[in-house]
């Protein structure tokens, strides 16, 4: 069983289905809205624990009926919550997701309490980072507390999973020579990189500018058309994605995450069947609405 360590973000999730996405300036009518729970770190570390890693989780929200409700949801999958601080006098993250009739979506976030995770209650909980096989950290918090966090990780040789979304144009030197494993999807890795990716040749050449600021695993998410991934070693390949009818792909990348982080040898030789289980899972994760809901557990399906 893997152990692993989530630094990242909570959010209360408000989804509008729509037919199609309003123009600007333009009124249109919803088919339905719900809320549920979601955040990139939330997400993440669901899908590592429906998929049977033992799990840690480390944020922030408010001091409010909605954090409170929030973390309730992530002990209920049996997550460690002892990491996560309540803030107050900042609300609870907050996430607004307009889902239309393609299954595509867009969606605004209002960071609150993840962006006031500090350094010093990152050095509060640093057993569970050193004493865990994997970190995942996203950017949907603030870069001074994955910094931290990524140092006490390679200080204990605990191997970094950065999700970097959303995408700065450049990021971090102090956090990108502290991961390990780059998981962006084909925009971020376009946003992140300064390349236009149209090819395999060009995600090669991008692949290989990022292996030389020191990550050694790529692993870039492509939809439809599956996943790319580059060894540091010169290895590279594509695992095809498993293909479904797509009603709503809100948590289809962090499914994709946290169940490969769930599967994967700290070696890291399986790396192709870890991809193959991450990519089966996120698979279920856009046949159905919401985030948090929609993440399968492993009983559900085999690959």
């Amino acid at each position: 069983m893997n152990k692993i360590t989530v630094v990242g973000s909570i959010n209360l999730d408000t989804t509008i289905r729509t037919e199609q996405f309003p123009k600007p300036g333009e009124t249109i009518h919803s088919k339905e809205v719900f809320t549920n729970g979601g955040g990139k770190g939330a997400n993440q570390a669901i899908a590592a624990a429906r998929n049977g890693a033992q799990v840690n989780f480390i944020g922030a929200v408010g001091d409010d009926d909605g954090g409170k409700a929030l973390v309730d949801l992530l002990e209920q999958d049996r997550i460690n919550i002892s990491g996560i601080d309540y803030l107050k006098s900042i609300k609870t993250g907050s996430a607004y997701v307009t889902v239309d009739d393609n299954g595509e979506n867009s969606i605004v976030i209002y960071g609150g309490a993840n962006q006031n995770i500090s350094s010093e209650h990152i050095l509060d909980n640093q057993e569970l980072i050193s004493s865990s096989d994997f970190l995942i950290a996203q950017l949907e918090t603030n870069l001074s507390s994955i910094e931290k966090s990524f140092e006490i990780a390679r200080d204990s040789s605990v191997l970094t999973i950065l999700n970097p979304a959303p995408a700065p144009e450049s990021l971090p030197k102090k956090i990108i020579q502290t991961t390990d494993i780059l998981i962006p999807n084909e925009i971020e890795l376009e946003t992140i990189s300064g390349n236009k990716i149209t090819t395999e040749a060009d995600l090669i050449k991008t692949a290989n500018e990022i292996h030389d600021l020191g990550v050694r695993f790529l692993i870039v998410t492509l939809g439809e058309n599956g996943s790319f991934y580059s060894v540091s070693e010169g290895n590279h390949g594509f695992i095809p994605a498993f293909k479904v009818n797509a009603v709503d792909t809100t948590a289809a990348g962090d499914t994709f995450i946290g169940a490969l982080a769930s599967k994967l040898s700290q070696d890291l030789s399986n790396i192709e069947e870890a991809i193959k289980y991450g990519s089966k899972a996120a698979s279920i994760t856009v046949q159905r609405y919401g985030a948090q809901p929609s993440i399968p557990y492993g009983t559900e399906f085999t690959v």
